[in-house]
């Protein structure tokens, strides 16, 4: 609960109090959440005033188990006791009072809330009170005689009453804290109960950024010393490429990213509203376009230095080293040289080259045919390979191409195709034979391919990890196609 509510609550117990209300005093008090220990003497001193003993009992238990070293909660849960006729437990709580009073004359417990004083003399007093229950006069008599020690200056009449009643046997009267009297919140805590907002809600009255909703405080941009707008790199994907941050940005759904000025980032997407989805420190985030600005992509140079050869807040630069080159074929022919090539300039070596190659070819089949009956079919039209090839089929809503592996699959195809014909993808099953697959992973995001060597991929697709190129760059496979693409894209 919190402690605003606490004190509300508290505040209109002790207001329902004043006007005597005691039921709803004790149904304010009872419905605070864990109530503290003052709650607690609030509501045994309500029960006191009801004629309740055996709930004041119970509330001033709880009182002096919150705040075992509350001197008045034992006291008064010591004059319960003597109601109760239980003398020895009210003789325990009177030693316990008087110990926590650490030989102190008095304590005020004006500034925990309650307008009373516990004096030393009153806690002695209950403590005969409950040795001549008990009866031990004498104990009781010098018990007395010490609270006459300990007593104000001026002898009080009452005390000595009490010591010739102690001498004649005759039953003392418990006194305790006055009834009325209630743990009260800071005068403080309750006015600012109903603070009053003088500024009011701030509202976004006019932005640069469309749509803009958001309410903070941003420095000042930077202004450009230029008429117009410094020109954009050109790129081949017009939304992704590399961005500098213009100032300090701190994404508002993350309380531990923050965007500092002059970060290269590397923008995934730009939205029609203002906001443009980029790569930041491995991390994915919104910021709005004005915040960015086009520049090129970082390249390794020997005349021109790279910090840590990678761009520390954005996606990885490209590999220093050479990719991993395609394996050769061994026992390849040497080419011998040619009647037009001299004898002092001999031809390079020859070696073999793999080429693979796509083309589309079109089937009329019956929707009843099964699998095996369909794989016959393409090797009779494509040659023996298309016979062992892997199928699959991806729908026009699809991100992920499904793997046709059975009768039921291919009759499942049939059923999502509505209108037109259905396109299937035959795939050799050696496409990575030469080359061993590490392992394989999934793109979390669509990568653009940034230079020719680059693999491009869309989100979902499955990766087929060939090699790990550094740290931050994979060599991997994707639909046919290979080549190197950043790590932080993909995940296993």
């Amino acid at each position: 609960m919190a402690y605003r509510d606490l004190v509300r609550g508290w505040h209109e117990g002790t207001l329902a109090t004043d006007k005597g209300d005691w039921d709803s005093a004790l149904k304010i008090f009872s419905s605070i959440e864990e109530p503290s220990s003052r709650i607690y003497f609030n509501i045994g001193c309500v029960h006191l005033l009801t004629g309740n003993h055996e709930g004041a009992l119970q509330a001033f238990d709880k009182t002096v188990t919150k705040d075992n070293h509350l001197a008045v909660g034992y006291f008064q849960r010591g004059f319960v006791c003597l109601q109760l006729e239980m003398y020895e437990e009210a003789l325990y709580d009177c030693n316990m009072a008087l110990s926590h009073l650490r030989n102190n004359p008095f304590i005020d417990y004006k500034q925990l809330g309650l307008r009373h004083v516990l004096y030393a003399w009153e806690v002695l007093y209950n403590t005969a009170a409950a040795q001549c229950q008990l009866g031990l006069w004498q104990e009781a008599r010098v018990t007395l005689e010490d609270s006459l020690r300990q007593g104000p200056e001026g002898r009080t009449p009452s005390l000595d009453v009490a010591l010739e009643r102690v001498q004649e046997h005759l039953f003392l009267e418990p006194i305790h804290v006055p009834l009325g009297k209630f743990f009260r919140p800071r005068k403080e805590e309750v006015e600012q109960l109903d603070s009053k907002d003088f500024l009011g809600k701030p509202k976004v009255i006019s932005s640069v950024i469309p749509n803009d909703e958001y309410i903070g405080f941003e420095p000042l941009r930077p202004q450009s010393s230029t008429c117009g707008p410094r020109p954009r790199t050109p790129s081949g994907n017009d939304d992704s490429g590399y961005c500098r941050v213009l100032t300090h940005y701190y994404p508002e759904d993350s309380e531990e990213l923050v965007v500092k000025g002059s970060t290269v980032v590397f923008v995934l997407t730009k939205g029609t509203d203002g906001w443009a989805t980029a790569i930041h420190d491995g991390q994915k985030l919104r910021i709005p376009t004005s915040h960015l600005e086009p520049v090129p992509a970082p390249t390794h140079s020997s005349s021109v230095p790279v910090l840590s050869q990678n761009v520390r807040n954005g996606i990885p630069l490209p590999p220093v080293k050479v990719p991993p080159s395609r394996p050769h074929l061994q026992g390849g022919s040497v080419g011998h040289p040619s009647p037009q090539t001299s004898v002092g300039h001999p031809s390079p070596p020859k070696r073999w080259t793999f080429v693979h190659y796509q083309c589309p070819c079109t089937v009329q089949v019956n929707e009843a045919l099964a699998l095996s009956d369909l794989r016959s079919l393409l090797r009779e039209t494509l040659g023996q390979q298309a016979e062992h090839g892997k199928l699959s089929c991806r729908l026009a809503d699809g991100q992920e191409s499904v793997v046709i592996s059975g009768d039921e699959e291919l009759g499942k195809m049939w059923q999502q195709v509505t209108d037109g014909p259905l396109t299937l993808w035959c795939q050799g099953t050696d496409a990575c034979s030469d080359r061993p697959v590490l392992y394989r992973m999934v793109a979390h995001h669509s990568y653009t391919a940034q230079r020719p060597e680059d693999l491009e991929f869309s989100e979902g697709d499955t990766l087929d990890v060939l090699s790990e190129v550094n740290e931050e760059w994979l060599e991997g496979h994707c639909n046919g196609h290979f080549g190197i693409f950043p790590k932080c894209f993909a995940a296993q």
